[in-house]
């Protein structure tokens, strides 16, 4: 048996590595961005924060899929940055995961209705 914090964190980053590949995926349809700026976005939601241990590998297994590529660009402060841009495959996907999810989302939400 788990043992579980009383405050929920345990579950929380259980929960939340299942929808990370859906919010990285919805972040890039609105524009390209860079790793720290997924990163800081991601934080931004409560619930989402992902460590460079967690984004970066799942940025790789993204490109590798074909559902993001990639491209340096120069910064205005410090080096060039990777940025990732989803592609058309991406949006493909990105749309599939947003049906399952919508399906979870409804399941769960009636199991847990009081009745």
């Amino acid at each position: 048996m788990t043992a579980r914090s009383n405050d929920g964190s345990a579950d929380l980053s259980q929960l939340r590595k299942g929808v990370l590949e859906l919010a990285v995926l919805a972040l890039l349809r609105r524009r390209p961005h860079y790793g720290g700026e997924l990163a800081e976005a991601l934080a931004d939601s409560e619930g989402l924060a992902a460590s460079a241990g967690t984004l970066y590998p799942l940025l790789t297994r993204l490109r590798t899929a074909g559902w993001v590529d990639t491209s340096w660009q120069e910064s205005p402060s410090g080096p060039p940055r990777k940025y990732y841009t989803l592609t058309r495959a991406g949006r493909q996907q990105l749309a599939r995961l947003e049906r399952s999810w919508a399906t979870l989302v409804r399941s769960v939400d009636e199991l847990l209705e009081e009745r």
